[in-house]
This record gives structure tokens, C-alpha cells and sequence, in this order.
């Protein structure tokens, strides 16, 4: 009963010492930026990171495209292998845990010289010398382990932590790469569209002044108007021209971009025709966003998995300050010969248990410990930084959601009351009322309104893309190349 207490006591000993652990407790900072965006109260409702981008994305095409990329795009690619090695890197550290055990086979051939071998036999006391010396043969098999380091202080657990974590904030880094990519599709896929519009409004608008210019034509030649007349309604024919020019290359540049971002031909059924008019191509978000969704963006997360990755280092600088124990141990079999190998009574085993008590080592160790903390402060600061930086985003793309929506609608009005003009202005000149040149100058106006509306109608939408970007907009379909965090992790990503 004495031995077995006395077992059950070491063993519990062991435990006590085997959950033991140097790391500072982790405590999340403060967000250092205002509870909520622009003064918005925050309300209930489904948040950015938990829509997915199909949902978001309601334009079926543009789902496509966005599905396309995530399956070829280069840089994700090269985001999903740095994953697959900060994983390998931590099974590499966390195999530090566990002894290595290997089987070993030697021979071991050794000459004494005579002398010693007289010495060994007698010495002075009258050993009888051996002129040639003996060569002496050992041969051993055996299983075992060599060094392998009682971590009673968690100073393996936890560079297998700070390894862990490395690997969560690659796969972080991954998903911003991912949210990231599907942004830039959507956006240079909603850019080809402006494009297609612009190019068949301008299409539209040349059409419309060269019959203008053939009527001023007949009329100059009539002698009904002047020549400066003529001059400026071919100049707005030169005008539509060249921009019409500048459009076509514009739409050939960008769907090259979208081509690139898609890794893949843009697929032979996607059609651009329609423009900005083929419908609703995003979904709105909510008013009344709380600032605390800053910590679900990827790169937020990533930031952190980093801080906790330093806060685990500064464990394993201050196990260093303590003792290190490691065992080496082999058993097989050995003889002088190698048929007796595996003979009776051949049997041999060695168990070599060492410790390691740090007394000087030149301030190395306080200087690892102090590293290990400024390292841990910085981590600190770049995670605040990335909450600054996603806050300004976010309250960036807020401000500019309102004022677009209300400089669309003054745009709109615009367009409409220069539809008005124009008209009006036609009539008047086909009624002799007015000149030509009144004729001209409301169709620039017009033109002009409409190119505009299109613009804001792009920035619009592209404002709120970057919204749902900055917002750490959902990705609940991931593609197979990303891998999943390991069976046997501990959990560590914060939530």
C-alpha cells in the first residue's frame, strides 16, 4: 500500500508538472477606436461577416466569375501553400513533445596495444605484455531514445503554442486574400459594366450628333445657318468620336484585368451587354454598424493570432530560467560476436537521465525574456494599429454610402431635367424660335449628365463592395485547396 500511494503521489506530481506553464495570461487589448461608427446607434441584424458572398453578390454571372477565381486565381493559390507550410512547421514543433525512438544497429572495433592490454591484465604485478596488441569487436541492436526533454516547465508547449498560432494567422491571412479577391472581381466586374454603358451612351450620343451635324449641314448649305454653327456641331461629333475611342480601350484594358483576376478565360457565356441597367448586382447592408465586428476581419484576427503567438513566446523564455531535464535511454542486445546477439543473457540497456541547471550564461537568458516582451508590446501595437486602420475603412465607406446615395438621386434629377431641356430646345430651334447653337449646347449638358450619373452609379456600387470587404464580409465557401486546422490543435483562435 506504501509503494502504491507512493506511485499514485509521483504520478500526480508528474501531472502537476507537466500542466505547468510560463505564459502570461492572454487578456484581448481595449479596441482603441469609438463603440460605433459616426455616432450610428448600433441595431440588430445580421452581420458582414456572416453573409456570405453569394448572397451579397446577387448577380448570378458575377457569382460565376467570383467562383471561377477562387478556383484559379495565382495568389490565392500561393496564399492556401504558405498555410499548408506554417502548418507542416507546427507538426514540426509539436513533434518536440513526444521522444523520438529509433532502432540502432552498430559494430564497434577497437585495438589495444599490447602495453595497455599488460597493464589492464597485471600491470606492475606481473601481467605478461601482449607484443602485437588485440583488436576487440562489439556488436550491439537495440530500440531507444536520445535526448528527449521533460517539459515540466511548458517551455516546449509553448513554442508548440507560439507555432500554433503562426499557423492560425496564416489561414487568417488566406481568408483576407480570399475576401480580398472576391472584392476585386466584384469590382472589376461591375467596372466592365460601366464601361459597356459608357460605350453604348456614347454610341448613342455620336449617332445622335451626326444627325445633328447632317441637318447642320443641309442648313449651312441651305444658307440657313451659320458656318460656326457647323464648326461646333462637328466638333461635338469629333468630341463623341474620341471618346467613344477612349471607351473601347478602356473596356478591352479592363476585361483584361478581370481576366487576370479570374486566372482563366473569362468564360464564353458571361454577357457585359446591358451595363450598369442588367439589375441589382450587390445586396445593401444595415445601418447602425457596432464597431466590435472589427475583430471578425480577417486581418484583425490574423494580427491577433500573432500577439498571442508572442505572448506564448515570452513562456518559453522564462522556462529557460529553470532547470531542463532530458532522458536518453536504449535497450537491445550485444556481444562480441555478432551470431551472439540474440543469445540468452545478451540482453543490455542504458538509461542516461541528465539536468541542466542554468547558473551563468552571460545575461543571454534576461536578454531572450526581454526580446520576447518587446516582441509581445509590438504585437500589441500592430494589433491596435489593425483595429484603427479596419475602423477608418469601415467609417470611410459609411460616410460615402450616404452622400453617394443622395448624389445619385441630385444626379439622376439632373439627367432628367437635361433630357427636358434638350428636347425642349429642339423643338424650339424646329420651330425657328431658337438657333442651332442652344440645340447644341443642351445635348453637350445632356452628355454630360449621363456620363456622370454612370460614373456615380460605379462608385456606388463599388463604395459598397468595399463596405462588405471592410466589414469582414463572409466566406462560408472556401475552396478544397485550403487545409483545416489540425485535428489535434488546441483551441487557440480567438473569437
Amino acid at each position: 500500500m506504501r509503494k502504491t500511494s507512493l506511485a499514485l503521489a509521483t504520478a500526480a506530481f508528474a501531472g502537476l508538472l507537466a500542466a505547468c506553464t510560463m505564459e502570461p495570461a492572454y487578456q484581448r487589448p481595449a479596441a482603441p477606436v469609438p463603440a460605433d461608427f459616426n455616432g450610428a446607434p448600433p441595431q440588430a441584424g445580421t452581420a458582414a461577416a456572416d453573409i456570405g458572398w453569394r448572397e451579397f453578390f446577387t448577380d448570378p454571372q458575377l457569382q460565376q466569375l467570383i467562383a471561377l477565381a477562387l478556383a484559379n486565381n495565382r495568389d490565392l493559390r500561393v496564399a492556401a501553400l504558405n498555410v499548408q507550410s506554417a502548418q507542416a512547421q507546427y507538426r514540426i514543433q509539436r513533434a518536440d513533445l513526444f521522444p523520438t525512438i529509433a532502432a540502432t544497429g552498430s559494430e564497434n572495433v577497437q585495438r589495444y596495444p599490447g602495453s595497455v592490454l599488460a597493464a589492464q591484465n597485471g600491470g606492475a604485478a606481473g601481467g605478461t605484455s601482449v607484443p602485437n596488441g588485440a583488436i576487440v569487436r562489439t556488436y550491439n541492436v537495440g530500440i531507444g531514445f536520445t535526448n528527449y526533454e521533460l517539459d515540466f516547465f511548458g517551455r516546449i508547449r509553448s513554442l508548440n503554442h507560439a507555432a500554433l498560432q503562426q499557423y492560425f494567422g496564416t489561414q487568417e491571412t488566406q481568408r483576407s486574400a480570399q475576401l480580398t479577391l472576391v472584392a476585386e472581381v466584384a469590382e472589376a466586374y461591375l467596372l466592365v459594366l460601366a464601361d459597356e454603358t459608357l460605350y453604348k451612351l456614347t454610341s448613342d450620343t455620336l449617332k445622335s450628333q451626326s444627325d445633328s451635324y447632317d441637318l447642320t449641314k443641309k442648313l449651312f448649305d441651305g444658307g440657313a445657318t451659320t458656318q460656326l454653327a457647323l464648326r461646333q456641331a462637328e466638333s461635338t461629333v469629333d468630341t463623341a468620336r474620341a471618346n467613344l475611342a477612349l471607351y473601347t480601350r478602356q473596356l478591352a484594358q479592363d476585361r483584361d484585368a478581370l481576366q487576370l483576376l479570374l486566372g482563366a478565360p473569362i468564360p464564353d457565356g458571361i454577357d457585359f451587354s446591358g451595363g450598369l441597367d442588367r439589375g441589382p448586382a450587390v445586396a445593401e447592408l444595415e445601418e447602425g454598424i457596432p464597431s466590435d465586428v472589427l475583430v471578425r476581419r480577417p486581418d484583425v484576427l490574423a494580427a491577433e493570432h500573432q500577439l498571442l503567438s508572442a505572448n506564448a513566446d515570452i513562456g518559453a523564455a522564462r522556462a529557460a530560467f529553470f532547470p531542463s531535464i532530458s532522458l536518453t535511454g536504449n535497450f537491445g542486445t550485444e556481444s562480441t560476436q555478432l551470431s551472439g546477439l540474440f543469445k540468452d543473457h545478451s540482453q543490455a540497456w542504458t538509461f542516461s537521465p541528465q539536468i541542466s541547471v542554468p547558473i551563468f550564461a552571460g545575461g543571454a537568458n534576461l536578454a531572450n525574456l526581454d526580446a520576447a516582451k518587446l516582441q509581445r508590446d509590438t504585437a500589441v501595437a500592430q494589433y491596435e494599429k489593425a483595429i484603427q486602420s479596419a475602423f477608418r475603412e469601415v467609417a470611410d465607406a459609411l460616410a460615402a454610402r450616404g452622400a453617394l446615395n443622395d448624389q445619385q438621386a441630385s444626379q439622376q434629377a439632373l439627367v432628367t431635367a437635361s433630357q427636358d431641356a434638350f428636347r425642349l430646345a429642339d423643338m424650339r430651334f424646329r420651330g425657328g424660335v431658337d438657333s442651332y447653337l442652344s440645340v447644341l449646347d443642351a445635348q453637350r449638358t445632356l452628355y454630360s449628365a449621363q456620363q456622370e450619373l454612370q460614373n456615380v452609379r460605379l462608385t456606388r456600387l463599388q463604395n459598397l463592395v468595399t463596405l462588405y470587404k471592410a466589414l469582414g464580409g463572409g466566406l462560408q465557401e472556401h475552396t478544397a485547396a485550403q487545409p483545416a486546422a489540425p485535428a489535434d490543435a488546441a483551441p487557440g483562435s480567438p473569437s
